[in-house]
């Protein structure tokens, strides 16, 4: 009952808010992964021609969406009712104040049936963005399909969509009633459109941008790794472009764009190894397309660390195994998991395969593993979970100065107690 009152408060301030300030834009992004590189590729992209309010942060759920979208702070104790109407005196201030800036880009989650659709019910978003439909929460959505109606709302209550064309099969388009949709991504085949010609760990990847828009292609370099990280920044530039900025703007910011933490990061490691940190979260599709990264790199020797890969119900034995089946010993030196799922799963699927495996219980046993058998100039993908996971940790472990654990996820002083008291039970 509390919930619901606040949930409702806060939905009408937001309804207000916007009302009172039509020269807002709103831009959503939902999606069952790449949403958080989307969200602040698209901030950073925009940030060159407009004020942009954003949280770098989750605030993607009923109650601290609307507060983000508002830019007021959350709770701190979400018990405390004083706390609640401090919250509601600030967000009443922000509808009666000028507006502070020119565009919202907030992030959308979802963790079971209806969270997205319910967005639409207070929200009419000017651009909506979709970015991926793939496993996700499978012990709540149990199919694809299901997550695929779910995350494609978002699309038909904006006003316009941008969906990405690579990460979601074209018969989930069934699921689509808004006419005003563009797709984009990697692929020639989607309106808006990237082409690397060339990629080297210093530039990173250059090549052509295609739109509708431009009458030209227009060069761009993007600089991270991995193809599959090209698609928030096409994304970004597509939202860009559909709000009028001009190439120089775009050029300018997609320069200014970067790999968040534990997302694709490239750290220096010892030994001259080249450590890849993905470690903020995994999920079937995002460790499928790392690990192909792995397998590109021109290293003498590549080390993949899967930690397993939770929320996914009743299919995690097949996609544990579907992993592990991707595993190639001509192409990996080791492949090294952590936790139940992937010990029981994967890791029989990559010694089926022909690969050296081994498996631990914790990331910090696992990390010191790798510090133990890595060679000169190898390549290490560290692909993990949040809960129970914690690659993060075993990372550090490998670090070529610990002055790079700054760099790494969930290094806060909660974090630490929390993952201190975690390790402790081993």
């Amino acid at each position: 009952m509390f919930k619901s009152y606040i949930q409702n408060r806060l939905e009408s301030y937001v309804k207000t808010y916007l009302k009172r300030h039509p020269e807002v834009i709103l831009v959503v992004v939902a999606g069952s992964v790449g949403k958080t590189s989307t969200k602040v590729a698209i901030a950073t992209v925009l940030s060159e021609r407009f004020r942009v309010r954003l949280h770098e942060g989750n605030y993607n759920d009923v109650l601290s969406a609307p507060l983000a979208i508002l830019g007021v702070e959350y709770p701190k104790n979400i018990r405390n009712i004083g706390e609640w109407l401090t919250a509601f005196r600030a967000a009443r201030e922000r509808i009666k104040e000028p507006t502070d800036v020119d565009v919202i880009v907030q992030e959308l989650g979802s963790d079971r049936i209806g969270q997205v659709p319910h967005f639409g019910k207070y929200l009419s978003p000017d651009i909506g963005v979709v970015t991926a439909v793939s496993s996700e929460h499978m012990e709540y959505f149990k199919t694809i399909d299901n997550i695929a109606a779910e995350e494609l709302s978002a699309a038909n209550f904006s006003k316009m969509a941008l969906i990405n064309k690579d990460d979601i099969d074209g018969i989930y388009s069934k699921h689509l009633k808004n006419p005003n949709i563009n797709t984009y991504g990697t692929s020639a085949s989607a309106e808006y459109h990237f082409i690397s010609m060339n990629y080297s760990e210093k530039e990173g990847n250059t090549g052509l941008y295609y739109a509708p828009e431009l009458e030209n292609s227009m060069p761009a370099t993007i600089k991270l790794l991995g193809e599959h990280t090209l698609r928030p920044v096409i994304a970004a530039i597509a939202v860009g472009i559909k709000l009028g900025m001009d190439t120089t703007e775009l050029t300018r910011g997609i320069a200014k764009i970067h790999p968040l933490q534990g997302r694709m990061n490239t750290l220096k490691g010892i030994k001259q190894s080249l450590i890849i940190d993905d470690t903020y979260n995994s999920s079937p599709l995002a460790a499928e397309s790392s690990l192909r990264v792995l397998y590109q790199l021109l290293v003498p020797e590549r080390i993949v660390v899967f930690g397993d890969m939770n929320e996914l119900g009743k299919t995690s034995e097949a996609e544990h195994k579907a992993l592990g089946h991707l595993c190639d010993p001509n192409q990996l030196a080791w492949v090294i998991t952590v936790g139940p799922q992937s010990e029981k799963f994967l890791a029989p699927a990559a010694k089926a395969n022909g690969c050296q495996v081994k498996s631990f219980q914790n990331a910090l046993l696992a990390g010191a593993f790798v510090r133990s058998i890595i060679s000169d100039g190898a390549a290490v993908l560290f692909k993990g979970s949040q809960g129970g996971i914690y690659l993060e940790e075993a990372v550090k472990a490998v670090l070529h100065s610990s002055k790079d654990e700054s760099q790494l996820v969930r290094q806060s002083p909660e974090w630490m107690v929390e993952k201190n008291k975690f390790f402790s039970t081993f």
